[in-house]
């Protein structure tokens, strides 16, 4: 088994149970960590046999568009959809982190984080 990461993507979007976070958005960070059986990939080096990575981001870059009040429900919503777009992984992670919330007092961010083990 091996580890593909995308590490520390960055996407302004419009999550939040305030109006003004949904009107005026604000700045997220995201990491996705995927377990894969990356030995075919490793012994032909041939990108079909890898995990997709670039589809992970893309699974990744939609779901973030769509606006939600918890973050949560974005963390669900990309690990259901990666399976289809990244048949080669059998699990992963995802952390999504509100950068600067508007909590009343400074705070660098608050983040979510949800795995699942893929069929």
């Amino acid at each position: 088994m091996g580890i593909v990461e995308l590490e520390e993507m960055e996407f302004y979007a419009f999550h939040g149970c305030y109006k003004e976070e949904q009107t005026v958005g604000n700045k997220f960070i995201v990491s996705l960590t995927m377990t894969a059986d990356c030995s075919l990939a490793a012994a032909t080096d041939d990108v079909s046999n890898a995990a997709n990575y670039l589809a992970a981001y893309e699974v990744v870059k939609e779901q973030m568009a769509v606006k939600s009040h918890l973050l949560e429900n974005v963390a669900e919503r990309i690990l259901t959809a990666l399976p289809a777009k990244v048949p080669t992984a059998t699990s992963a992670k995802v952390k999504i982190s509100k950068v600067n919330p508007p909590l009343g007092g400074k705070v660098g961010r608050a983040s979510v984080t949800m795995e699942r083990v893929f069929n």
